[in-house]
């Protein structure tokens, strides 16, 4: 692996960073305590290529590798972690599901739009009971004529109440159990397609989430992704990819609180001198900035090797599971570091830690990332 940015991925690089500083840093904030979906934004970065760039020109995107969507990534998460996993949702699990199993014709109408950013996606995996356990798919559907009838629950499902359209996840024979899942493009003027409750959430807040409701719901039999039981597998290696996204989006929100907390530290004084002359303060610094280091080499390393075109299950697992946790304990500390004043809404960094808990719920918890990365060290020992 090359260490070297590219002029091309620096310049991208360059571009997310200015566009977030510039537009998304100033409203955040205000996005965040009124709960305000980010659709001012939106027109300003499909016209920057920011909704679909690992996707070709010829279907709408902007033809880059995943690496240069990680540098992007990190710099839009910086700005705004709500906007972040809008555009992480919408480019990595949306776009590239359509992009490797939809035919040419799907393609055309529920991937050239979204991948230009002209209109937003969704994916619908979780369910109210069955969390982690993606294999327990309850949402069902049945062929009949040529409509495939959809019944079921979706919860959790950022982009929601905003998507066009989305890829849903039900049961087709549930004798086969994961494989008998099967995938569908469900257009939100399907007759049947219903948006639920929208949540009210710790964080993230500008980004919308809310249930999907399928009652016989009416999906055209060409809308079928894939094949009939190619579901879960399609589901998985999608979340591979997709985790990348969130290990990026971790680490913008670290880096976000890291910085605050540095410059903060070079202001306030205490006991006669600035904060930041004290050795506990420069220990939790020090810290702070090995693990945005280490942070970012997994995730470049993962986001590489897919540009290589390799299985990323066990790389994209590991840059997930640190980041998060980097996330996590780096919010923390920038609160510390900034005492009463980081409690707060006048500081940003409450705004960083609430943002950082969800990095290590969605798109696979930190105990999952555990069992994936597990049974991949224990098979080379097998």
């Amino acid at each position: 692996m090359d260490f070297q940015l590219n002029d091309e991925q620096k310049m991208i690089r360059d571009m997310a960073r200015q566009f977030a500083q510039n537009e998304l840093v100033p409203a955040a904030a205000e996005l965040d305590e009124k709960s305000e979906f980010l659709s001012r934004h939106l027109p300003k970065m499909a016209e920057l290529g920011l909704m679909g760039m690992m996707i070709p020109t010829e279907w709408g995107g902007s033809g880059l590798d995943m690496l240069s969507y990680v540098l992007a990534l990190e710099e839009i998460s910086v700005g705004c972690a709500s906007t972040a996993v809008t555009m992480s949702v919408n480019n990595s699990l949306y776009c590239s599901s359509i992009l490797r199993f939809a035919n040419d014709s799907l393609k055309e109408k529920y991937l050239i739009p979204f991948a230009s950013g002209q209109k937003l996606g969704a994916y619908c995996l979780s369910e109210p009971g069955t969390g982690s356990d993606a294999a327990n798919q309850q949402t069902t559907a049945k062929l009949s004529g040529d409509k495939y009838i959809l019944n079921g629950r979706k919860n959790f499902i950022t982009n929601g109440p905003h998507a066009d359209a989305m890829i849903v996840y039900a049961m087709t024979d549930k004798e086969k159990r994961h494989k008998g899942i099967s995938a569908f493009i469900v257009d939100k003027d399907f007759p049947g397609f219903y948006v639920g409750k929208i949540e009210k959430k710790l964080g993230i807040r500008a980004s919308s989430t809310s249930e999907i409701i399928l009652e016989n719901c009416e999906v055209p039999k060409e809308n079928l992704l894939g094949e009939e039981g190619q579901g879960f597998t399609l589901a998985m290696n999608t979340l591979d990819s997709g985790r990348v996204g969130i290990a990026t989006q971790a680490l913008g929100i670290a880096r976000a609180a890291f910085e605050a907390a540095a410059r903060y530290s070079l202001e306030r004084e205490a006991f006669g001198q600035v904060i930041g002359q004290f050795q506990a303060i420069q220990h939790y610094l020090a810290d702070m900035a090995k693990d945005i280091d280490a942070g970012r080499l997994l995730t470049h390393r993962a986001a590489w090797l897919k540009d290589q075109g390799k299985d990323i299950n066990r790389e994209g697992a590991m840059a997930k599971l640190f980041c998060s946790e980097a996330a996590m304990w780096i919010t923390n500390k920038a609160i510390q570091i900034h005492g009463g004043y980081g409690y707060i809404t006048e500081y940003p960094v409450e705004r960083f830690f609430r943002d950082a808990k969800i990095t290590e719920i969605y798109e696979g918890t930190s105990e999952i990332q555990r069992l994936v990365i597990a049974r991949s060290v224990l098979k080379e020992f097998s």
